[in-house]
């Protein structure tokens, strides 16, 4: 028997014709169902120039989420590091930090999350940024150790929160997972976008492994997407209309979704076992959900439906 947590993460998509402002408010509402049905994190991702997908600053909207929610761990899935300084994401994350003790997660990726040119305009030759990404990483963990210094002289980054925020690193393939690995961070792999063996990497991961004050041991987890509905003809017809939509208004660029990319459909109580054998492949006790379906109340019915049969399992 084993112990299974799960999670929630949010593209922040814009669907059915809203304008952003509402698909933010419906990010509060994801939020909000996910504390009430026992999820254990609810993250959100970066992206640029994305007109089907609203969230370019993790920080600002968790800020928001936060005081929206009272228990469950928020955080950024992912940041993408290579267009910021290590000092101003560490000051960022630390003032959420502090603001919600003991809720706050720093995830963080290597993708572009965006057009060329969107790279470009934010932060210069992102290229050279991702060669750089080794030396931000060191950066950021020594900022949240207190040990960073430049020219010589000690940094910090304030305010300095009771409880740091967790470090975890986002990924689609070994390159990533080494990362994590050597700065002994917790790894997240995108099952959702990956077409690689994430078993295996997940397995470097965990033999490279480095550990750290902040992460003694490695952590593990899968993000993968899931459509739950009333009867698995309902689900296949929304997974089929998601896809359909978020790679038509090009906001699949990095492929964000795809039914031949391990998409879990079908009524809750199978769509929970096969998740249940997931686990068991990886060796992994968290699992993160991604639904992507173009109506947002029954995106939250989907989450809704999921919990109660994980709650009914015994794992």
């Amino acid at each position: 028997m084993m112990s299974l947590t799960f999670s929630a993460l949010d593209l922040v998509p814009v669907i059915g014709g809203v304008d952003d402002t509402i698909a933010l408010n419906e990010a509060v509402k994801l939020a909000q169902a996910a504390e009430r049905l026992g999820y254990s994190r609810y993250w959100v991702a970066e992206h640029h120039n994305m007109p089907g997908l609203a969230c370019t600053s993790p920080e600002v909207l968790l800020a928001h989420i936060g005081a929206k929610t009272e228990r469950i761990r928020i955080g950024s899935g992912a940041l993408l590091l290579p267009h910021y300084k290590p000092l101003k994401v560490a000051e960022s994350f630390n003032l959420l930090a502090s603001l919600y003790p003991g809720r706050i997660d720093l995830g963080m990726g290597r993708a572009p999350g965006g057009s060329a040119q969107a790279s470009m305009a934010l932060s210069g030759n992102f290229l050279e940024n991702v060669r750089q990404l080794p030396d931000s990483l060191k950066g950021i963990t020594e900022l949240m150790e207190g040990s960073f210094e430049y020219e010589g002289e000690p940094v910090v980054a304030r305010p300095s929160p009771s409880i740091h925020p967790e470090l975890w690193l986002l990924g689609t393939n070994s390159k990533s997972a080494a990362y994590a690995a050597e700065f002994g961070m917790g790894y997240v792999f995108g099952q959702f976008m990956s077409d690689s063996d994430g078993v295996e990497i997940v397995h470097s991961y965990r033999k490279a492994f480095i550990p750290s004050r902040r992460c003694p041991q490695p952590k593990v987890i899968v993000t993968v997407g899931t459509v739950c509905a009333e009867t698995a003809e309902e689900a296949a017809q929304l997974a089929a209309s998601g896809t359909a939509l978020f790679q038509s208004d090009g906001a699949t660029e990095e492929k964000l979704i795809s039914t031949h990319r391990k998409l879990f459909v079908g009524e809750a109580n199978d769509v929970a076992a096969s998740l249940e054998q997931l686990a068991l492949q990886y060796g992994i006790d968290e699992i993160m959900i991604v639904t992507m379906i173009p109506d947002y109340k029954k995106r939250l019915r989907s989450f809704e439906l999921l919990a109660h049969a994980l709650q009914s399992r015994s794992f």
